[in-house]
């Protein structure tokens, strides 16, 4: 009987390391793509972010001098007022449209899953080159929507060449995308309990109140997930600028993104010890918003599986 027991644990135990081997052998491709393609170009560049490199020369060790340069920088100061406005504008408009519209949307209609392929729609497309294309004439100074004020007599201005209205233009495009959040949001809207809604309408609680203290923190976890991503996406927000300001950041720097910024330093004056250091800022910078949201989600996140907020 011993024996017998032993023979079954050897045949377990093979029979494990077998797996075991197996999984390895399918993470291969994984952990090879993982350290040639991610972390190899991520400690490359965070050598050359303290050399002063061409892309033509060998690097030269410089220390710390990109990052104190950066401080200088006017038109990198620039970047980081149109870069954070961006982040700090869009992302709230678009959650806010896509949280909107997934409450439209929950409900039981005929052709529901046309409606979510048409709401998905501007996220697959609003990244894209043709589209940012496309914004860049619906705004110009003769396009359709100068056209369509002009039916009602006014004026419009030239929305992508005028400073005071350029990065505007590209906020209503990045609001425009809300598919994906909104997306989200109508699953997340799905997973209510419906008795918690009709138990507050019992208690005659209006639908306002029914959402306030019923709906939204229940969606809270997810409004959380979409904070963060859409915050990450926005900071690497690129297109739409290289797009309509024809890769300047203009008119006057007004949508000179960060990544914009960093591009030009890189690939268009070859600066690319100076576009690492820009690299890892922006890294510490979206690590620091990450790290606000997590620490502050004690306060405002609900998960109903678990005792605490």
């Amino acid at each position: 009987m011993t024996a017998k027991t032993t023979m079954k644990v050897r045949h377990s135990t093979r029979r494990s390391r077998s797996e075991a081997r197996a999984a390895y052998a399918f993470l291969i491709p994984w952990i090879v793509g993982m350290v040639a393609l991610v972390l190899g170009p991520m400690v490359a560049s965070l050598y050359l972010s303290f050399t002063n490199y061409d892309l033509f020369t060998t690097p030269d060790w410089i220390g710390t001098r990109n990052y104190s340069s950066l401080v200088a920088d006017p038109r990198y100061i620039q970047s980081l007022k149109v870069t954070f406005t961006y982040v700090l504008v869009s992302v709230p408009l678009r959650l806010a449209a896509a949280l909107g519209l997934a409450l439209l949307l929950n409900r039981n209609m005929r052709g529901m899953s046309i409606y979510r392929a048409i709401l998905y729609l501007p996220s697959l497309l609003g990244g894209s080159v043709a589209v940012a294309l496309v914004w860049r004439q619906l705004f110009g100074r003769e396009g359709a929507i100068n056209q369509l004020l002009s039916l009602f007599g006014i004026q419009g201005a030239n929305w992508i060449a005028e400073p005071d209205y350029s990065l505007g233009t590209i906020i209503i495009l990045a609001v425009w995308q809300f598919g994906s959040p909104a997306i989200i949001f109508l699953a997340g809207l799905r997973e209510i309990p419906k008795e918690l809604e009709e138990a507050a309408q019992i208690d005659g609680a209006g639908k306002l109140r029914v959402f306030r203290s019923v709906t939204l923190p229940m969606l809270s976890p997810i409004v959380f997930f979409n904070l963060v991503m859409q915050t990450i996406v926005a900071f690497q927000a690129f297109t739409p600028s290289y797009i309509i300001s024809k890769g300047t950041g203009g008119p006057l720097d007004s949508t000179l993104f960060y990544t914009l910024y960093l591009y030009i330093k890189g690939f268009t004056e070859y600066k690319m010890g100076y576009a690492s250091a820009m690299a890892w800022v922006l890294v510490a910078i979206i690590a620091t918003f990450t790290a606000v949201y997590f620490i502050s989600s004690k306060r405002w996140v609900f998960y109903a599986a678990g005792d605490d907020k």
